[in-house]
């Protein structure tokens, strides 16, 4: 069982608070260029297994190209992705490998997606606020770092994910 969602990073950057020694004062760039890519991404909440891509765009290409990946990776499995009901989730267009099943979240309910929970951490822990970027090679540089990185916290994904609505016994 995983979590699915799609994460929106660009040259934007986000102000945050900031540790910095008494008597120093932080000095943050601000940022404002319109290029974005999106880190699509599942998490099990059960194994702390993640799966991730960066791809251009939220969209149905996109989506069936994420989940032809994800397929072929975990090619010995029968996956339920559960999932929000964006557009490119339920169209008809969606190509749906033979060892996934959709679960489709009820609408409007982010708060019962855990994977929405990677976005808020990469943000925070991996050094995407208070950050600039030179392009957008730049962004999808540090979002592949990130995403590795996170690829093996399991333990940190699977306090994450592991919703007590949720809960998976071992």
């Amino acid at each position: 069982m995983f979590f699915q969602d799609e994460g929106r990073f660009g040259r934007i950057n986000n102000l945050s608070r900031c540790w910095v020694p008494k008597g120093i004062r932080a000095i943050v760039g601000k940022q404002i260029t319109r290029q974005y890519t999106y880190a699509y991404a599942s998490a099990s909440p059960e194994t702390g297994e993640t799966f991730s891509l960066i791809l251009p765009y939220s969209d149905t290409d996109c989506m069936s190209i994420y989940l032809q990946e994800m397929s072929k990776y975990f090619i010995n499995y029968r996956m339920v992705i559960a999932m929000d009901q964006a557009g490119w989730h339920t169209t008809n267009k969606l190509t749906i490998p033979e060892n996934i099943v959709i679960w489709k979240l009820p609408p409007r309910s982010p708060e019962l997606n855990p994977a929405e929970h990677i976005w808020e951490y990469i943000r925070e822990q991996k050094k995407f606020n208070n950050q600039t970027f030179d392009s957008i090679q730049h962004v999808e540089d540090s979002l592949t770092i990130a995403l590795e990185e996170l690829s093996h916290e399991k333990e940190i994904i699977k306090s994450m994910t592991n919703f007590n609505w949720f809960y998976l016994h071992s």
